[in-house]
C-alpha cells in the first residue's frame, strides 16, 4: 500500500477557496428586511410583552387555570365530549378517504383529460377553503352539533386527500398494470391488484396523518358549534371557568398522543410488512 507523502499543508492549500453565495446573501438579506417590514407594519411592542408588569398578569393568569377541575361530574362530561370529538374525526377521514381515492383516479389522469382537469379543480376548490369556513356554512346549513363538525371536515379533507392520492398513482410505475393488462386481466383486476397493491401503504400513511389532523381540526371546529370538545371549550372560556378549562386542554394534549401514538405503531407495522 502506498501511503500519500504529500503534506497536509500542500493539500489543503490545493482546495478550492470558498466562494461567497451573494444570491444567498441576498435572499437572506431580503427575508430579514420582509421580518422587520412586519414587526413595523404591524407595530409590535415586545418590550412592553416581556415587562415586569406584563409578565405578573400573565403569571397571574396561568394560575387562575391551577388546579384542573377533576370532579366526577365534570368528568364524564369530557369523557362523552372527548368520544364525540374522535367518533367526528374517524368519520370524516374515512368519508375522506372513499371519496378522494374516488376522485384521485380522474385526477391521476386515468380516465382523460376532461376528467383529470374537472376532478383537480374540485379537489383544489375543496382543500382551498379552510376547515372553520367549512365548519361556519355546514352550521348554518344543517344546524349546530356534531353532523356540521363532520360535514366541514370530510369535505376538506376530501379534498387534501384526493390530491395526494392523485399524486401518488399519477408517480406510481405502470410496468406491474402493463404486465397483468397483457396476460389478460380486465381495467379493474389490474388496477387493483397492479397499482393499488404497491401504493396502499403509502395511501394509508396518509389517511393516518390526515386523521391526526382531523382530531386536533375536530376539537378546534366547535368553536363555531360543531360539537365535541371545541364546543365544551368555548363554553368554559365564555363563563371564564379556567379550571375547567384547564381539563378540557389536558383531555385534548392526552387524545392528541394517544391518536399520534397508534398511528405511528400501526404505519410501522405496515411498513414492515410491506
Amino acid at each position: 500500500m502506498i501511503e500519500n507523502t504529500v503534506p497536509l499543508s500542500n493539500r489543503l492549500s490545493k482546495r478550492e477557496p470558498i466562494q461567497l453565495c451573494f444570491k444567498c446573501i441576498f435572499t437572506l438579506a431580503l427575508v430579514l428586511l420582509c421580518v422587520a417590514l412586519s414587526f413595523w407594519s404591524l407595530k409590535l411592542d415586545l418590550g412592553n410583552l416581556f415587562s415586569f408588569q406584563s409578565l405578573r398578569e400573565i403569571r397571574n393568569y396561568a394560575l387562575r387555570f391551577s388546579p384542573p377541575d377533576v370532579t366526577t361530574p365534570f368528568l364524564i362530561k369530557i369523557l362523552q365530549a372527548l368520544i364525540e370529538t374522535l367518533a367526528i374525526s374517524l368519520i370524516s377521514t374515512s368519508l375522506a378517504a372513499i371519496l378522494g381515492l374516488m376522485a384521485a383516479l380522474p385526477a391521476a389522469g386515468k380516465l382523460g383529460f376532461v376528467p383529470k382537469a374537472v376532478s383537480r379543480f374540485l379537489l383544489n376548490f375543496l382543500r382551498s377553503v379552510p376547515e372553520l369556513v367549512w365548519a361556519t356554512l355546514m352550521v348554518l346549513c344543517v344546524g349546530l352539533g356534531p353532523f356540521a363538525g363532520t360535514l366541514a371536515l370530510a369535505l376538506h379533507t376530501t379534498g387534501v386527500l384526493g390530491r395526494m392520492f392523485a399524486e401518488t398513482l399519477e408517480n406510481q410505475e405502470p410496468s406491474s398494470l402493463n404486465a397483468l393488462t397483457l396476460v389478460g386481466a380486465d381495467p379493474i383486476s389490474a388496477f387493483f391488484y397492479g397499482t393499488l397493491s404497491e401504493v396502499y401503504v403509502q395511501l394509508l400513511s396518509f389517511t393516518l396523518y390526515r386523521w391526526e389532523m382531523n382530531i386536533r381540526m375536530a376539537a378546534i371546529l366547535g368553536l363555531v358549534g360543531a360539537g365535541g370538545l371545541g364546543q365544551m371549550l368555548f363554553y368554559e372560556l365564555s363563563l371564564f371557568h379556567e379550571k375547567q378549562v384547564s381539563t378540557i386542554i389536558i383531555a385534548m394534549l392526552m387524545l392528541v398522543m394517544c391518536v399520534d401514538y397508534m398511528s405511528a405503531s400501526f404505519r410501522s407495522n405496515q411498513r414492515k410488512k410491506s
